[in-house]
Protein backbone atom coordinates (compact mmCIF):
# COMPACT_ATOMS: atom_id res chain seq x y z
CA UNK A 1 0.00 0.00 0.00
CA UNK A 2 1.55 3.33 -1.03
CA UNK A 3 2.11 6.08 1.51
CA UNK A 4 -0.32 9.02 1.52
CA UNK A 5 0.85 11.99 -0.52
CA UNK A 6 -0.86 15.01 1.07
CA UNK A 7 1.52 16.63 3.56
CA UNK A 8 -0.81 16.20 6.56
CA UNK A 9 -1.69 12.58 5.75
CA UNK A 10 1.95 11.71 5.05
CA UNK A 11 2.99 13.26 8.34
CA UNK A 12 0.35 11.35 10.31
CA UNK A 13 1.50 8.16 8.56
CA UNK A 14 5.12 8.93 9.50
CA UNK A 15 4.15 9.25 13.17
CA UNK A 16 2.41 5.87 13.04
CA UNK A 17 5.61 4.34 11.64
CA UNK A 18 7.64 5.87 14.48
CA UNK A 19 5.22 4.40 17.03
CA UNK A 20 5.55 1.03 15.26
CA UNK A 21 9.35 1.46 15.45
CA UNK A 22 9.54 0.85 11.72
CA UNK A 23 12.47 3.14 11.00
CA UNK A 24 13.19 1.71 7.51
CA UNK A 25 9.59 2.45 6.44
CA UNK A 26 9.82 5.91 8.03
CA UNK A 27 13.04 6.63 6.11
CA UNK A 28 11.38 5.38 2.90
CA UNK A 29 9.02 8.37 3.13
CA UNK A 30 11.95 10.70 2.45
CA UNK A 31 13.11 12.17 -0.85
CA UNK A 32 16.64 11.09 -1.80
CA UNK A 33 17.84 14.68 -1.32
CA UNK A 34 15.69 15.34 1.77
CA UNK A 35 16.99 17.78 4.33
CA UNK A 36 16.45 17.45 8.10
CA UNK A 37 17.40 20.39 10.30
CA UNK A 38 17.53 20.87 14.07
CA UNK A 39 17.75 24.63 14.73
CA UNK A 40 17.93 24.16 18.52
CA UNK A 41 20.33 21.21 18.59
CA UNK A 42 22.76 21.43 21.50
CA UNK A 43 26.52 21.44 21.08
CA UNK A 44 27.75 18.13 19.68
CA UNK A 45 24.43 17.16 18.10
CA UNK A 46 23.87 17.38 14.35
CA UNK A 47 22.14 20.53 13.14
CA UNK A 48 21.69 19.47 9.52
CA UNK A 49 21.31 16.11 7.80
CA UNK A 50 21.55 16.17 4.03
CA UNK A 51 20.04 13.29 2.09
CA UNK A 52 17.99 10.22 2.88
CA UNK A 53 21.05 8.17 3.87
CA UNK A 54 22.10 10.73 6.48
CA UNK A 55 18.57 10.74 7.92
CA UNK A 56 18.61 6.91 7.98
CA UNK A 57 21.95 6.83 9.82
CA UNK A 58 20.72 9.37 12.37
CA UNK A 59 17.46 7.50 13.09
CA UNK A 60 18.80 3.93 12.88
CA UNK A 61 19.19 3.44 16.65
CA UNK A 62 16.30 5.63 17.81
CA UNK A 63 14.09 2.71 19.02
CA UNK A 64 17.01 1.27 21.00
CA UNK A 65 17.04 4.42 23.13
CA UNK A 66 13.52 5.86 23.09
CA UNK A 67 10.42 3.68 23.31
CA UNK A 68 7.99 6.13 21.76
CA UNK A 69 4.44 5.12 22.67
CA UNK A 70 2.05 7.94 21.77
CA UNK A 71 1.53 11.36 20.30
CA UNK A 72 -1.29 12.44 22.62
CA UNK A 73 -1.34 16.01 21.34
CA UNK A 74 -1.09 16.70 17.62
CA UNK A 75 -2.09 19.79 15.70
CA UNK A 76 -1.30 20.16 12.02
CA UNK A 77 -1.51 23.64 10.53
CA UNK A 78 -1.75 24.36 6.83
CA UNK A 79 0.46 27.14 5.45
CA UNK A 80 0.18 29.36 2.40
CA UNK A 81 2.34 26.79 0.61
CA UNK A 82 0.09 23.74 0.05
CA UNK A 83 3.11 21.41 0.30
CA UNK A 84 4.24 22.74 3.69
CA UNK A 85 2.67 22.08 7.09
CA UNK A 86 3.52 23.07 10.62
CA UNK A 87 2.96 20.32 13.18
CA UNK A 88 2.79 20.89 16.91
CA UNK A 89 2.93 17.69 18.92
CA UNK A 90 3.94 15.93 22.06
CA UNK A 91 5.66 12.55 22.01
CA UNK A 92 5.51 10.32 25.06
CA UNK A 93 7.08 7.02 26.02
CA UNK A 94 10.02 5.65 28.00
CA UNK A 95 13.79 5.87 27.83
CA UNK A 96 14.98 2.33 27.19
CA UNK A 97 18.23 2.59 29.17
CA UNK A 98 16.64 3.44 32.51
CA UNK A 99 12.87 3.13 31.95
CA UNK A 100 12.43 6.82 32.79
CA UNK A 101 9.47 8.67 31.29
CA UNK A 102 9.97 10.44 27.96
CA UNK A 103 7.76 13.46 27.27
CA UNK A 104 8.84 15.89 24.56
CA UNK A 105 7.07 18.78 22.86
CA UNK A 106 7.96 19.41 19.23
CA UNK A 107 7.19 21.88 16.48
CA UNK A 108 8.07 20.68 12.98
CA UNK A 109 7.94 22.50 9.66
CA UNK A 110 7.61 19.86 6.96
CA UNK A 111 7.62 20.25 3.19
CA UNK A 112 6.53 17.41 0.90
CA UNK A 113 7.59 17.14 -2.74
CA UNK A 114 6.25 14.44 -5.06
CA UNK A 115 4.77 12.53 -2.11
CA UNK A 116 8.07 12.41 -0.16
CA UNK A 117 9.45 14.44 2.73
CA UNK A 118 11.76 17.01 1.18
CA UNK A 119 12.43 19.19 4.20
CA UNK A 120 11.87 18.70 7.92
CA UNK A 121 12.86 21.38 10.44
CA UNK A 122 12.53 19.86 13.91
CA UNK A 123 12.26 22.35 16.78
CA UNK A 124 12.70 20.21 19.91
CA UNK A 125 13.82 20.98 23.43
CA UNK A 126 17.59 20.46 23.69
CA UNK A 127 17.39 20.23 27.49
CA UNK A 128 15.67 16.84 27.14
CA UNK A 129 18.85 15.14 25.87
CA UNK A 130 20.52 15.83 29.19
CA UNK A 131 18.45 12.98 30.65
CA UNK A 132 20.43 9.71 30.93
CA UNK A 133 19.41 7.40 28.08
CA UNK A 134 18.12 10.13 25.77
CA UNK A 135 21.32 10.45 23.71
CA UNK A 136 20.17 8.21 20.83
CA UNK A 137 22.30 10.03 18.25
CA UNK A 138 25.62 9.53 20.07
CA UNK A 139 26.75 6.82 17.68
CA UNK A 140 26.38 9.10 14.68
CA UNK A 141 28.16 12.14 16.08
Amino acid sequence: MPAPTSPAALYRHSLRLLLDKDIPAWVALWAEDGLMEFPFAPEGWPRRLEGKEAVAAYMRHYPDHIDLRDFPDLWIHQTTDPQTIVAEMRGTGRLVKNDAPFDMAYVAVVTVRDGRIASYRDYWNPLAVQEPGADFAASSR
